[in-house]
């Protein structure tokens, strides 16, 4: 990965700061994934990081035909492009729950699934299924141990068990996303992965004892789903692999992907000698997590000093008597966190032959 990788002839005509794509990088990198899934078919990747339907139907061209979404715009958007399948990976409250079933009788071709975690939330869907006379598959929301939402392992079969009667709400499987997977060292990740994994394996075999089926068991995000990727019937749920980031792949380095999008961005102050300002504030890239929020490509050795809502200073390299670029100078950051990052911008760019050839809107970027 270098910054000639990511430069294109016409930047002279790109204001910035823009968020680019680079579609052949991103085709790469879910050809990979496929391989790593082994099967097309097992791959359930979500939706948030980049919220196009571009990317959906790029997907959808290659073999992938079911969708995770985090918000109902996500999930309306899925269903418009032809997913055969989509869930909404959110506890569904409020407002949320009629949206999600509007959603779900407009489009009939698709077929969607909710995740339940608490009596009160099952209560809730249920009760709006009834009063619309609208079906719905739900999947029981397994805490791997992130203890972000999800009902404990322990207490997963009984949940189920005493929901088994419902007329309104299907049980279908368990979704297990263990997003605080994230060793550096494969093998540790693995190893860390491994024990929640088997649990769920053991919660399948209790259900089925009883007469449950749970023929739907989504495993694993980014990081982790290479872990589970030699599981039996079950599915992979990554999500960030296909356009990857700066951020993951120093946290991973064992994974093949490469960062498929670029922010363009312009030097437009010296405020010192060493120094020099960036038009690439926190408006523009994601602030999370907490250290370096990007790669400058062209100078990576160049330090970070601060950053504010429209500027981002930087001191040339410790020991270096080059002078900082020149202002207006077009630079290249990969973005640290791109899923939010994304969600920054109404539209990316698409490069292509090392030329803009088009934009992608970020249609679900409102929620």
């Amino acid at each position: 990965m270098q910054a000639h990788d990511y430069r294109l002839q016409n930047e002279a005509d790109i204001a910035s700061p823009q968020l680019i794509y680079y579609p052949a990088i991103i085709r790469e990198n879910t050809r990979k994934a496929i391989d790593m899934a082994g099967d097309v078919g097992r791959l359930w990747p979500h939706i948030k990081t980049h919220k196009m339907a571009e990317m959906i139907n790029m997907q959808r061209e290659m073999g992938i035909d079911r969708f995770k979404c985090a918000t109902v715009a996500e999930l309306a958007l899925a269903a418009c492009c032809g997913a055969s399948h989509a869930l909404m990976a959110y506890p569904l409250v409020g407002p949320n729950i009629e949206k999600f079933l509007g959603v779900a009788a407009a489009c009939p071709a698709t077929r969607f699934y909710a995740i339940v975690d608490s009596p009160a939330g099952f209560s809730m869907l249920e009760a709006a299924c009834a009063a619309r006379g609208i079906a719905v598959d739900w999947l029981a929301d397994v805490d791997m141990g992130m203890h972000r939402t999800g009902l404990p392992l322990d207490e997963v079969a009984a949940f189920c068990r005493a929901r088994r009667g419902s007329a309104w709400l299907r049980f279908q499987g368990m979704h297990c996303y263990d997003g605080h997977i994230g060793q550096r060292d494969l093998a540790e990740r693995r190893a860390a992965a491994a024990p929640a994994a088997q649990a769920v394996r053991g919660i399948r075999a209790a259900l089925s004892a009883d007469g449950i089926e749970a023929p739907i068991i989504i495993l694993g995000g980014s990081p982790s789903f290479p872990c589970h990727a030699g599981e039996e019937d079950v599915y992979l749920s990554p999500g960030t692999v296909f356009v990857w980031d700066w951020g993951y792949l120093n946290k991973c380095p064992d994974l093949p992907f490469v960062p498929g999008a670029a922010i363009l961005t312009r030097v437009i102050s010296h405020p010192a000698p060493d120094r020099f300002t960036l038009d690439l504030g926190y408006k523009a890239i994601s602030a999370d997590p907490k250290g370096a929020r990007g790669l400058l490509l062209d100078l990576p050795e160049a330090e970070s000093l601060f950053q504010s809502e429209e500027h981002w200073v930087w001191k040339m390299p410790q020991g270096q008597d080059a002078a900082p670029p020149a202002v207006g100078s077009a630079l290249h950051v990969i973005p640290t966190h791109i899923c939010p990052t994304t969600a920054l911008y109404p539209y990316v760019l698409i490069a292509e032959g090392g030329q803009v050839t088009g934009r992608w809107v970020v249609a679900a970027r409102d929620r």
